[in-house]
């Protein structure tokens, strides 16, 4: 589950602003039931993601995020507005030999390799300006995902619920069924805060998990490589 929410979010928190809001708004609906309906007992369906982006941890963490990292987005923004001003007489020129009568393919082939050059390497720049922050929203996300699981038990447990489906995956079901609530309010006792500022060293879990596999890997590969040697010659 956790996998699945930290990509996901992490795009999301990429805003700053609208993600909280409209996550907020899915996991807090209402629920509703319909009349003289049947009521299965024992399950129900949940939005991981959204009850992540709607948890207390995560809102705040999203308010706050501008003002401690302020620095790398003024850095950003700042470059982003330099590499605009640096390709729009570019842009201009380009257009305009577009438009001539007799227009050179090769000069505007030449032409467009260059603006695509300094766009690719301006989106390289500005995202190592913006790695801090990047790695502070996977740092918020996975500590509150990691109570989700909790929460979710804890949840099930007081509802009585013995199998939670992935909202994603129903096509169609009673709003009595909707766990996102009450997943929520278990979480935000869990972790009412997060932590902005991730440790020395912190990698988010996909890499750690990459990394431990690559290297279990080349670790069992070395006996393999070092059989040969470790033989000796036979005597007669």
């Amino acid at each position: 589950m956790q996998n699945r929410i930290v990509p996901a979010l992490a795009a999301a928190a990429a805003t700053l602003i609208a993600a909280p809001h409209a996550m907020a708004q899915a996991a807090a609906a209402p629920a509703q039931s319909t009349p003289g309906g049947i009521i299965v007992p024992g399950m129900a369906y949940a939005n991981a993601q959204a009850v992540v982006g709607a948890s207390a941890a995560y809102k705040t963490a999203m308010v706050q995020l501008p003002v401690t990292y302020k620095a790398q987005i003024d850095a950003v923004n700042t470059r982003r507005n330099q590499i605009t001003a640096q390709l729009k007489p570019l842009f201009d020129k380009f257009e305009a030999d577009q438009k001539a009568a007799k227009p050179d393919q090769n000069a505007l082939r030449a032409q467009a390799a260059q603006i695509q050059q300094l766009e690719q390497a301006g989106e390289r720049e500005m995202q190592q300006l913006a790695e801090p922050l990047n790695l502070a929203q996977q740092y918020i996300i996975e500590q509150i995902s990691d109570k989700l699981t909790a929460a979710t038990q804890q949840a099930m447990t007081k509802r009585k619920i013995t199998l939670v489906l992935d909202s994603q995956s129903v096509l169609k079901a009673d709003g009595v069924y909707n766990l996102n609530q009450d997943i929520l309010n278990e979480l935000n006792t869990l972790i009412p805060s997060a932590q902005l500022v991730p440790p020395a060293g912190w990698k988010p879990r996909a890499q750690r998990d990459a990394e431990a596999q690559q290297a279990a890997a080349q670790g069992g590969a070395a006996p393999a490589a070092a059989a040969p040697a470790s033989r000796q010659p036979e005597g007669r």
